[in-house]
Order: C-alpha cells, then sequence, then structure tokens
C-alpha cells in the first residue's frame, strides 16, 4: 500500500476513534443526574459498541472519554455515578452473552491498573473504585484469563498498603472476592495484618465485612467487637451473624460476644448482637426454643449471660409463656393418693433459670402495670389495673400453689447432689414472689430456713483423708451467691423488726457451741462463722443484736477473735471477714479488734494477709486510719505533717510494736516482694491488688480523709504507678484494669489531684531508676527493662499532667495552646499543676543530682531531658517560662553527649523565648526562690545569667588546618550585627545541624564546598573595593572548614 492511502486510512481510523469517544462521553455525562437512567444508558451503549466499525477503536475511545474522571480532584455523587455505571458496563460486556470475548473487560482491566499506580492520588482512587465495583458486579459466567485476575490481585494488594485511606478501602474491597480459602495468595494474610495496625476504622470495617468464615478470621472478628469505633463493632456482629453458625463458636466465645454486645453502651451494636441472637441463634439454629440456647450458653458457669439474654429476649417479646408450661408441670401426683405429690421431677440449671427471669420479669410487669393505673384515672386506670391483674394471674399459674409445694420442690433438688446446686439457689430466689403474710406459711417456710442455716457446708476427702471444702470458705454453702439467697428468702420470712436478727443469733449460738468448748473441728468453725458472717452483714447496727441468742461482746470475745487464732487458714480468713463485718457495725473500731488484724496482717499466710488487708483496708476507708490509730494507743499530732511512711519492715516487725500506724503497715506491704498468688480465676484475693485499690480509693476521696497529710498523697500515687509498671504485677488482670480506670479520672477532679500528679513525678523516676540512689542495678537485659519501664511510667505521668480538668474554665484554659492565648494574659499561679511546674521539677532535679557523673546517672538526666522537652508553657506563664530559660543550659550543660538531645533544647529554648514578652529582662534570684518554694523544692538552683544552649559539636574535618593565616579587616556595625544574629542562630537553629554522623571522606567533601560558596557569598555581598581585593587575594582562611560547614 502506498503511504498516501495509508495516511488516509490512519486519519479515517482516528476521527472514526473521536466520534466514539465524543459519543461515550455524551452517555457519560448523561449518566451522572441519575440512577435511574442507567439501565437505559447501558443499552445505549452496548449498541453503540456493537455497531462501531472496528471493535479495537471502542476500548480506546472509552477510556479516553472516562479520562476526565480521574482528574477530579474531590469525590462527589454525580462522579459516583459515573464510575458506577463504567464499572457496570464493563461487568457487563464480560458475560457469556454480552460478547465477552473481544477482550474489552481485560483491556479495560489494564488501563485501571496503569492508573491504580500512578502517583496522582485522585486517579488511584477512581481506577480502584472502578476495579472494585467490576469485582463486585462481575457475573460468574465472566470469560477472563487467569493472567489478568492475577495482575489485579497484585496491583490491589500494593493499594491496600496506600496512603489514603479511601484508597485502601477499595483495594480491600476489590480482593475480597478472592478471599476465599487458603490458596488465596496470601490476602487474609493480608488483610490480618492491615486489621491489626489500620488506625481508619472505615478501612477497619471493610477487612472486618471481607473477611471469609474460617479459624484463621475468627479471633480477628471476634476482637473487633471491642474496637473503640461503633461502626466496625457493628460490622463484628453483622459478619458473626451471617458468616458463622452457631455451632461453630465455642461456649466461652458466645457468652463472650452476647456479654459484649448486650452492654454496648451504642444502640446500633445492641441491635445488631439482638438481631444475631433472635434471628439467627434462637429462631434459625434452636428453632426458637429459648432452653435450647441456654443450654448452647453453659449458664452454670455464665449464669449473668444467660440472665442478660433472657431480659433482652423478654424485653423484646421474642420469649413468652406458653400454654400449659408451668413450675407445677415437675410434679408428679399419684390419682390413687388423693393427689397428694408422690414424686419431684429435678430440673435442668438452664430451666430453673428461665423461670426465675421469667417470674422476676412477670412481677416486675405487674408491678409497673398497677404503679401507672394508680398514677392515672378513669379508662386508662381500668386498662392497667387489668393489664397488672393478667400479669399476676400468670405468675400465680407459674408459681407452685402453695409454700409447702415450693419448700419440697426446693428440697427435692438439694437431695438430687451438687449437681443441682445451681438449680436449688435459682428456685431459692423464687421465695421472694410467694406470700407468707398467713402464719402457716411463715411457720413452713421458717423450718425450712432452719435447715438451710444448719446444713453443713459441702466437702470433699482426699486421698489421705482430710477433708476440703468447697467453694469460697467464707460464705454460707461456700457461695456467695447462695448466702445471698438464702439470706433474702430469711428477710421475707421473718420481716418484723427484729426478727431476723433473732432468727439468725439463735442459729448462730447453737453452731458457736462447739466452738466455744473447743470441741468442733474446722469444718465446724467455717460453719459458724458463715452464718455469723450472713447476720453481720445483714444487719444494720449491733444494737439491733443486743438482747439476742449471742449479743455483740459475746460474739467478738468467744468466737470471733478464738477464730482467729485458729491454725487452719479458712477458718482464719472467715474470722477476719466477720471480724471486720463487725467493726464496721462498731462506733469505734475495737482495740483487741484492730490489734488482732494487724497481727494477721504481719504474721499471717499469704491467704489470710490478704483477708487481714481488706478488712483493713475496708475499716480504714469506713472509719478513718484516725480512728485505727487510736483504738491502738496512737495519738495524732496536730503540728507532725508527714512527708514519708514510716519505714517499716513488716518482716522484722513484733507482736507487741503498736507504734507503727495502720496505713504505714500497709503502705510497707507494697514493698515485700514474695507475696504468692494464684494466676487462676479472678485473681483479685491477694495482697498487692487489694492494697492497690485500696490506696486508689483514698487518694481519689481524699477530701473525706483529713488526717492524712497531703504530702503523703505523692508518695502512694508514686507507688501506684510504679505498682501498675512492675513487671511482677503484669499478671494481676484485675489490679491493672483498677489502676487504669483510677489514673483515668484521678487528674482530672481536681487542682489537688493535679498537684499531687506533678509532685509524684520525680520521686517515681527516682525509685524506679536502677543504679541511682540506692536502687540495685544488675545485668546489661535486666537495666535495659528496669529503664524502659521507668520512661514508660515517666511518660504516662506527663499525659496525666495534660490531662484537662472536669471544671469548665480549667479545661478551657488547659486546652488552649500557647499560639491561641491572648497576646496580653492574666497572670495566674497555677504553674505547679500544669506542665510548667513539672519541667521545674525536672530541670531542678537534673541539675541537682549528685550520681549524674556515673553511667547510671547520666542516663537519668538524660531521660528526664528527654521528658522536660514534651512539655509546652503558656504565655501567661511569664515568671515560669523565664525561670525555665534560666535552666534549658544547665539541661543542656547536663546532656550534652546526645547531639540529638541537645538539638531538642535548642528547639525548647527557642520556643520559650518567642513565649517571653520581654526575653532581655532576667528573673530576679528571689522570685525564681518562690517559684521553688512553691514547687516544694528546697534545694532550688541558681539561674544561668546568660541562657544560651551550647552549640552541638560538629565532627572535625579530616582536612589539615592551612598554615597561612589571612590578613583582619576591621570590624564594622554590620559585622557585629551579622555575628550576633550567627551566635544566635548558631544556638537555637537546630536545623542547621546535621541528624546523620558524617564520615571523614563526607565531611572534607563538604567543608571544601562551604569554603567555595562562603568565599563567592562574601564577594557578593560585601562588594570590597579593589584594594581590599588585592589584598585578600593572596591569602586563604585560616578557619576549619568544618566549622564553617557546621554554621
Amino acid at each position: 500500500m502506498s503511504p498516501a492511502p495509508a495516511v488516509a486510512v490512519a486519519g479515517a481510523g482516528a476521527d472514526e476513534t473521536r466520534r466514539l469517544a465524543g459519543e461515550v462521553a455524551r452517555v457519560l455525562d448523561e449518566c451522572r443526574a441519575s440512577l435511574a437512567v442507567h439501565p437505559r444508558k447501558l443499552r445505549e451503549l452496548a449498541a453503540l459498541r456493537s455497531s462501531s466499525a472496528s471493535g479495537g477503536r471502542f476500548l480506546p475511545a472509552f477510556c479516553t472519554a472516562l479520562t476526565p474522571l480521574f482528574q477530579i480532584l474531590r469525590r462527589s455523587p454525580a462522579s459516583d455515578r459515573v464510575a458506577r455505571f463504567a464499572a457496570a458496563f464493563a461487568s457487563a460486556s464480560a458475560s457469556a452473552a454480552g460478547d465477552g470475548g473481544d477482550g474489552f473487560l481485560e483491556g479495560f482491566l489494564r488501563f485501571l491498573l496503569a492508573a491504580s499506580a500512578a502517583a496522582h492520588r485522585p486517579a488511584r482512587f477512581r481506577s480502584c473504585q472502578i476495579i472494585s465495583e467490576i469485582i463486585m458486579q462481575l457475573p460468574d459466567d465472566a470469560e477472563v484469563s487467569d493472567d489478568i485476575w492475577d495482575e489485579v490481585i497484585e496491583g490491589m494488594k500494593v493499594r491496600v498498603q496506600d496512603k489514603i485511606h479511601a484508597i485502601r478501602v477499595f483495594a480491600v474491597r476489590a480482593v475480597s472476592r478472592f478471599a476465599i480459602d487458603e490458596d488465596d495468595g496470601g490476602i487474609i494474610d493480608i488483610f490480618l495484618e492491615a486489621l491489626e495496625k489500620e488506625q481508619n476504622a472505615e478501612v477497619r470495617k471493610m477487612i472486618i465485612l471481607s473477611l471469609p468464615p474460617s479459624n484463621a478470621t475468627l479471633e480477628a472478628i471476634i476482637e473487633s467487637t471491642m474496637d473503640t469505633n461503633e461502626s466496625v463493632r457493628k460490622a463484628a456482629y453483622s459478619v458473626l451473624s451471617t458468616k458463622f453458625p452457631l455451632q461453630s463458636l465455642s461456649i466461652k466465645q458466645r457468652t463472650t460476644l452476647l456479654h459484649r454486645g448486650l452492654s454496648d453502651r451504642s444502640v446500633p451494636v445492641n441491635n445488631e448482637c439482638l438481631k444475631m441472637l433472635k434471628d439467627e441463634w434462637l429462631v434459625k439454629h434452636c428453632g426458637g426454643d429459648v432452653i435450647a440456647l441456654l443450654r448452647l450458653l453453659d449458664v452454670e458457669t455464665y449464669e449473668s449471660v444467660g440472665e442478660s439474654v433472657m431480659g433482652v429476649l423478654l424485653k423484646d417479646g421474642a420469649v413468652r409463656v406458653q400454654d400449659g408450661h408451668t413450675i407445677r408441670q415437675y410434679f408428679t401426683t399419684n390419682p390413687e393418693a388423693d393427689e397428694q405429690v408422690s414424686s419431684i421431677k429435678p430440673m435442668d440449671a438452664e430451666v430453673a433459670l428461665y423461670w426465675k427471669v421469667m417470674c422476676r420479669h412477670l412481677q416486675a410487669e405487674a408491678q409497673v402495670k398497677g404503679s401507672e393505673a394508680a398514677t392515672t384515672t378513669g379508662t386508662e386506670a381500668a386498662v392497667y389495673a387489668s393489664e397488672a391483674s393478667d400479669k399476676n394471674d400468670l405468675l400465680e399459674g407459674v408459681l407452685p400453689s402453695t409454700v409447702a409445694e415450693y419448700v419440697d420442690l426446693v428440697k427435692a433438688h438439694l437431695s438430687a447432689g451438687p449437681n443441682y446446686h445451681f438449680a436449688s439457689r435459682q428456685l431459692l430466689l423464687l421465695g421472694g414472689m410467694l406470700d407468707f403474710s398467713d402464719s402457716m406459711n411463715r411457720k413452713v417456710a421458717g423450718s425450712f430456713l432452719y435447715e438451710l442455716l444448719i446444713r453443713p457446708l459441702e466437702h470433699e476427702v482426699d486421698e489421705d483423708g482430710n477433708q476440703i471444702a468447697i467453694g469460697d470458705g467464707v460464705s454460707l454453702g461456700g457461695d456467695r451467691e447462695w448466702a445471698k439467697a438464702v439470706s433474702e428468702l430469711a428477710k421475707k420470712v421473718h420481716a418484723s423488726v427484729g426478727e431476723f436478727e433473732m432468727v439468725i443469733a439463735i442459729v448462730v449460738e447453737e453452731l458457736a457451741r462447739p466452738c466455744r468448748e473447743r470441741t468442733a473441728d474446722f469444718m465446724q468453725w467455717m460453719h459458724c462463722l458463715a452464718v455469723t458472717g450472713l447476720l453481720l452483714e445483714n444487719t444494720s447496727t449491733l444494737r439491733s443484736l443486743e438482747g439476742k441468742a449471742i449479743e455483740p461482746p459475746e460474739l467478738l470475745q468467744s468466737l470471733l477473735l478464738p477464730a482467729a487464732k485458729q491454725n487452719h487458714v479458712d477458718v482464719q480468713r472467715a474470722a477476719l471477714r466477720c471480724l471486720c463485718l463487725f467493726g464496721m457495725l462498731q462506733n469505734k473500731p475495737g482495740t483487741e479488734l484492730v490489734k488482732q488484724l494487724r497481727l494477721s496482717f504481719i504474721n499471717g499466710p499469704d491467704l489470710v494477709s490478704a483477708m487481714a488487708s481488706k478488712a483493713l483496708i475496708d475499716l480504714l476507708t469506713w472509719h478513718g486510719p484516725q480512728v485505727l490509730d487510736q483504738a491502738i494507743g496512737i495519738e495524732p499530732d496536730a503540728n507532725d505533717e508527714k512527708t514519708q511512711f514510716a519505714p517499716v519492715d513488716i518482716s522484722d516487725l513484733n507482736d507487741d510494736d503498736l507504734n507503727v500506724g495502720v496505713l504505714s503497715i500497709l503502705f510497707s506491704g507494697f514493698h515485700k516482694d514474695d507475696w504468692e498468688f494464684s494466676l487462676e480465676g479472678d485473681n483479685h484475693d491477694n495482697v498487692p491488688t487489694i492494697l492497690g485499690e485500696g490506696f486508689a480509693k483514698v487518694l481519689l476521696l481524699s477530701e473525706n480523709y483529713a488526717s492524712i497529710s497531703s504530702d503523703l498523697h505523692p508518695v502512694i500515687l508514686a507507688q501506684l504507678v510504679r505498682l501498675y509498671f512492675l513487671e511482677g504485677t503484669k499478671e494481676l488482670g484485675r489490679l491493672k484494669q483498677c489502676l487504669s480506670v483510677f489514673f483515668m479520672h484521678y487528674p482530672s477532679l481536681s487542682d489537688k489531684h493535679k498537684r499531687c500528679v506533678s509532685s509524684a513525678f520525680v520521686p517515681l523516676m527516682r525509685a524506679m531508676w536502677p543504679g541511682i540512689y540506692g536502687n540495685a542495678g544488675g545485668s546489661g537485659p535486666v537495666v535495659s527493662k528496669r529503664r524502659k519501664y521507668a520512661v514508660q511510667a515517666a511518660r504516662f505521668m506527663v499525659q496525666m499532667v495534660q490531662t484537662p480538668l472536669f471544671s469548665t474554665e480549667s479545661t478551657d484554659q488547659a486546652t488552649m495552646s500557647p499560639e491561641s492565648l491572648p497576646s496580653s494574659p492574666s497572670p495566674s499561679v497555677d504553674f505547679d499543676i500544669s506542665e510548667e511546674g513539672l519541667a521545674i521539677r525536672i530541670a531542678v532535679e537534673v541539675a541537682n543530682c549528685q550520681e549524674k557523673k556515673s553511667a547510671p546517672g547520666k542516663a537519668y538526666a538524660v531521660a528526664l531531658c528527654k521528658v522536660a522537652v514534651l512539655l509546652r508553657f503558656r504565655q501567661s506563664e511569664q515568671k515560669a517560662i523565664k525561670c525555665m530559660r534560666g535552666l534549658v543550659s544547665t539541661l543542656a550543660a547536663s546532656t550534652s553527649s546526645d547531639k540529638e538531645l541537645v538539638k531538642e533544647l535548642a528547639q525548647m529554648a527557642s520556643r520559650l523565648k518567642s513565649l517571653d514578652e520581654c526575653p532581655e529582662e532576667e528573673l530576679p534570684q528571689d522570685q525564681a526562690d518562690a517559684i521553688f518554694e512553691k514547687l516544694g523544692l528546697d534545694g532550688g538552683i541558681k539561674l544561668d545569667a546568660n541562657p544560651v544552649v551550647p552549640p552541638t559539636p560538629a565532627p572535625r574535618s579530616v582536612r589539615a588546618a592551612p598554615t597561612r593565616r589571612r590578613a583582619r579587616r576591621a570590624p564594622s556595625s554590620s559585622d557585629d550585627s551579622e555575628a550576633e544574629a550567627e551566635a544566635e542562630a548558631e544556638s537555637l537553629d537546630i536545623t542547621s545541624v546535621s541528624r546523620v554522623p558524617a564520615t571523614p571522606s563526607m565531611t572534607a567533601a563538604r567543608a571544601q564546598r562551604a569554603s567555595k560558596t562562603a568565599a563567592l557569598s562574601k564577594f557578593t555581598a560585601a562588594a570590597p573595593s579593589d584594594s581590599e581585593q588585592d589584598e585578600q587575594s593572596d591569602v586563604t582562611t585560616d578557619e576549619d572548614p568544618s566549622d564553617e560547614d557546621s554554621s
């Protein structure tokens, strides 16, 4: 073919492509308005594609028409409609019925993949959006080669790590269809890794929705139910509901999900969890049988979860009492015995829990309707009264017909063995709904209660024939919930004034006889003390026990104190619990009681010490430490303001040493390192956890304990923070959780608390840093780990100082940055509770540290300075700013070996100078001393009169210093100003100092370039005369080029 016809054919092809591109652009433009026109426009564009002269020209025309979409910077509904239309057209063209063999989809996907790798953010976003839409809409019969899918998957894997979160969302969505099994090319692993590190909630939500059901993804989805974003939590419950059947979850996982979801503060998350529970688990998997659902939740172990499930289902109306279903159906009668009960079929644990919650629900509804009927009138009152009557009738039809039948039902379950103990307790709680107004009913119930109270504790016998009590060892029946159920039934039956105390005191006196006669074994002691604890726990005052079968003095002297001196650990624990309850009922605890608790804490085994510490903490928070000290003969000294606790070694403390206060003895428990505790269960019965919670309460309610010196508050707080970061307590989950909540709220409540946090910083660092102030050192790894914990604690304290107060005025002031404060702020006096006070404390500590010349001391000073540079000053605190400006140079001198830190200190000095309204004026030493005095810094320090941070030393050049010297010219005023500017920049501007240590060759090269640059700048800037130029042309500089380079 000749060139002319070829050119004509090419021109015709280009014209055809431009025409097609215009038609496609017109269709795309019409699709921006509404989604309703998309089906019609899809047919129109398909017809245009079919009618084109050559199918190969349609793809370039389509891409050309779509290209402007990739240049739109802002996302809008119109542009999203165009993207969806393009994806829908590409997906439809790939189907077998849509002539998918011409390669349009493959070519379009390659075009999109090229755009997804572009540097332009909108191009990457639109390409990932369209690719994800295509994959989601692609029919199953689409004809696409495996090679193109491999390219798409690899390209989207890269975009999952994109810095733009919207791109990551569509990239995750694009590859989600390929994340099916373990042979997915590592997509699931990428998802799980990204989920762990992802900061954006929308991306986490998309990852959760894209994860397929498998054992590898189940744990990650369950963990997402605790996500900070409610939309992610809701998505997690949606995925668990639709992708994971109930049988694929363990009992622990089911109860965990229900506990989190039903107690979530977000209503949408609650609704999603309820939807999963009701629609999927109850209806789909259990056929609407709530008893079968409860069996899958192990209500004996997770009773609270079972009650929550029943409660939400009853509230939602998904569970109702079916006709003919009552508790009475478990009674089997003999027709030949005049309808007398012959046998009782025991209930399962799930059935007993079901009836307990159901009866409570019916009773609560009847009371609500009755109250509404009482507060309204007319027809509305009649309707409410009728509904209340219906609920009461339904409740009466469900419960046993008589009290005697109810007693027989509970007795039958008690006789059935320990496997029905849970069901017995559930049925026991139903007694509060029965009517005991009849004297005969009270007599029957009273006799049953007496049997419950004298019922021996359950026990086991080991291989050596020793008896081992079952349960907690301090409560009636070995179970706190069982004791609570018995006490509620007893108060319901014996409702008259003083009757409850009289009945229980009779039982206590009967059980105490062998104990007083010293003929009882440890099981009898524990049983007697359990009933005694039940009596003391449900009595409001000791006066109600006067004149009863056993009076308070006799109870204390003949039972509680002797029990605390028994050899058996469980007997001692039960006795100490009763002593605590007894002391809380007294107006002032007795001397013997407090002495026994102190003695048990000091000399008792660890379990006994834990119970004694709990008792002392309860009495201390109830009566106050001063009352407890007075009980053992320690009188308070009004002029004695304690700043430290008395040093006590409880291992060497004598029994008769009564000169040490209770608070000091308890605090000394922190310093004992050999406490033993179990890591099983809630691990809350150990001394560190009890002391940590107790002293946290003391600090939180410090206004109620005026006898505790305020100077002791920082000491206590420092110990709590140290306890929180100790490696030995990381397994104590309850302690960590309690202290984390305490630290979250404590600094926000008052100015005093903030001042306490600031004052506790330095003592905490002194106590935690190894190798100084008498602290033990150790091997390299041990010292490194302890320093790491100390640095974490320091940063944690800074966060507490930075926490704003709850009060509005303090919050407004604390949340304003120095730049946002007014130019002429009014001076304030609260710098000691803010970051300014903490910074000055750190500076004085570094300056006065006597051990900073040693290796641990140098590391200590560096760590403190790294904390100081994190603190910010408010412009209103002019005196504090000037004071800190005088201390910065001291910090820099103490940490001169750390170049990076010196740079940060120079930055800090620059910030302080910019905040100083009169930077040329110095702070008088007497005003600085006043600041130190207010901060409690007795030593203080003399401020530096020239607060300039020394420059960071630059690496010396390897080039030898030249021997020829340059002639000096007379200095001018401009030279002086330039020198001052250079000195200031050298001391404050850290950006001129390289952050990477230079090698000698690099330093020499930089020095040569810097010398040439300096020479040229001097020629152009100064513009000297010809004679001067001639004079300077024959000499070279005598300065080290490295100095110029570093400047």
